[in-house]
């Protein structure tokens, strides 16, 4: 398995696991920051790691990242509605 690295040099595996990804963005951008960041820190350490991908690695982890965002907007959309069901 090839990695990448943070701005900060934490090492990320790139297996196909966005979760992997999005918990190293956490710890090295929010974390260490103690929620002290920006919009602009977190698209900026992004980037940084687009940068390293190649574009198998980019296509893997964009569908990866549109499944997850697919799914969470069904939820999203399901827990309004039960919410609107139960103040019936």
């Amino acid at each position: 398995m090839r990695t990448i690295k943070t701005s900060t040099g934490a090492s990320i595996t790139l297996d196909g696991d966005l979760l992997a990804v999005m918990e190293a963005l956490y710890h090295e951008v929010t974390a260490k920051h103690e929620l002290e960041r920006s919009f602009e820190d977190m698209v900026k350490e992004i980037h940084h790691l687009i940068e390293q991908m190649n574009e198998h690695e980019r296509r893997t982890y964009l569908a990866e990242s549109l499944f997850l965002n697919t799914v969470k907007y069904e939820n999203d959309k399901l827990e309004a509605y039960m919410k609107r069901l139960t103040k019936k």
